[in-house]
């Protein structure tokens, strides 16, 4: 056997810091803050709806699309909340969560000699994804400037080459939890139409933003519903990320693609889980309110309990996640300072300065998950305060 069995393109992406940290927090017995996912189910009327289904003997595979009662209830939701319009039958694929929408949207669109752009901090699929479908990744950073993170839009434009494929965006934005101002996605949609590029949008929090935002996809601007795969998921809106049903909409040609890819990963999944996040999209948007005013509550209640500990803490504007400075702690290196933190104290975080190309922007920062119980909340807040 020829070593190693590990292809090239996949030799840096063999272990995961939310794998590592994870496990640092099991070992540790600490208050896992890493990883992003709520310790509380979602809408009762959701999980009944997938327990009847699973009675009903909804467990075989679903048509290779998703279930039709699923995408018309993606097509509704789209329709009303951003005035989008999209077939169900052509236009919206149902996927294994928005992880495998995004990987089969560039094994099915983007060659080998090609690049995609990605803004960093990235979701850490991202890079991978790229890599597995041959390409290669260009990175553009997110700078905190006047107290958000700002995308550097001249970086932005001199990123994009000859060879340049396609744009990924994540509004609003994980690991950061900025949420791109018009101007932003303005400057991207024009750089999209001006290069011929298509743009890839990870929306999963597209309900989460928090102090009266609203959610703006990136397909609503001039020329670019033609252009853009909007991806997005039930786990982080309904608070299910073991369930893994996502989506992607878009235009008939770039969907079809996309399903190609997509057959011959999983094919389908998800079965029984169908019919009841269609539910929650017809049905349970009050409860998908006072998830969104619950978080930003808890957004509040950790904001409040870093600044007691001595952290300085950039505004969260949306997703699960804020980020915090760890320099006047007397750090001055945040991967550090997250690794050496569950022996410590017994509190686990993330450093988003391992999502980047180009570390030295996110250096000092940790990035802490909001998305738990109150008093999971508190009791991280009381071991932080022992940092002082």
């Amino acid at each position: 056997m020829r070593t190693p069995a590990l292809t090239r393109r996949l030799r840096p992406f063999t272990s995961t810091i939310f794998a590592e940290i994870t496990e640092l927090a099991r070992s540790t017995g600490s208050v896992n803050l890493g990883q992003g996912f709520p310790d509380t189910d979602g809408p009762p009327g959701m999980l009944r709806r997938a327990e009847h289904a699973i009675g009903e003997g909804v467990n075989q595979y679903p048509p290779g699309a998703g279930e039709p009662e699923l995408r018309a209830a993606i097509g509704a939701q789209r329709r009303a909340d951003y005035g989008i319009e999209h077939d169900p039958g052509s236009e919206i694929l149902v996927t294994v969560g928005a992880t495998e929408a995004i990987s089969a949207s560039m094994l099915a669109l983007v060659e080998p000699d090609e690049e995609v752009v990605l803004i960093e901090p990235y979701y850490d699929a991202y890079p991978v994804a790229v890599a597995m479908a041959g390409g290669a990744h260009r990175s553009v950073p997110l700078r905190a400037e006047r107290g958000r993170f700002r995308l550097d839009t001249a970086a932005l434009r001199a990123a994009v080459g000859p060879r340049t494929r396609a744009v990924v965006l994540n509004s609003p934005h994980n690991p950061t939890g900025t949420v791109f101002t018009a101007d932003e996605l303005a400057a991207i949609a024009e750089i999209c139409r001006e290069n011929d590029l298509l743009a890839i949008t990870d929306e999963v929090y597209e309900h989460l933003l928090f102090d009266g935002r609203a959610h703006t996809p990136l397909a609503t601007l001039p020329g670019m519903a033609e252009r853009t795969l909007s991806i997005s998921s039930a786990g982080k809106s309904f608070s299910v990320t073991g369930w893994k049903i996502g989506w992607v909409c878009g235009p008939a040609e770039l969907v079809s693609a996309v399903r190609a890819a997509k057959q011959f990963t999983t094919f389908v999944g998800g079965a029984p889980f169908q019919p009841a996040v269609a539910h929650a999209l017809n049905e349970e948007r009050p409860w998908l309110e006072e998830l969104r005013s619950g978080l930003q509550r808890k957004r509040d209640r950790l904001t409040s309990g870093l600044r007691r500990a001595g952290f300085d803490v950039l505004p969260s504007e949306g997703t699960y996640f804020v980020c915090a400075d760890v320099r006047p702690l007397g750090y001055s290196d945040g991967a550090e300072f997250c690794r050496a933190l569950p022996e410590r104290i017994g509190v686990a975080a993330i450093p988003p300065q391992v999502l980047c190309d180009d570390p030295e922007p996110m250096r000092h920062l940790a990035r802490f998950a909001f998305c738990k119980r109150d008093e999971v909340i508190d009791e991280a807040v009381e071991r932080l305060l022992e940092l002082g």
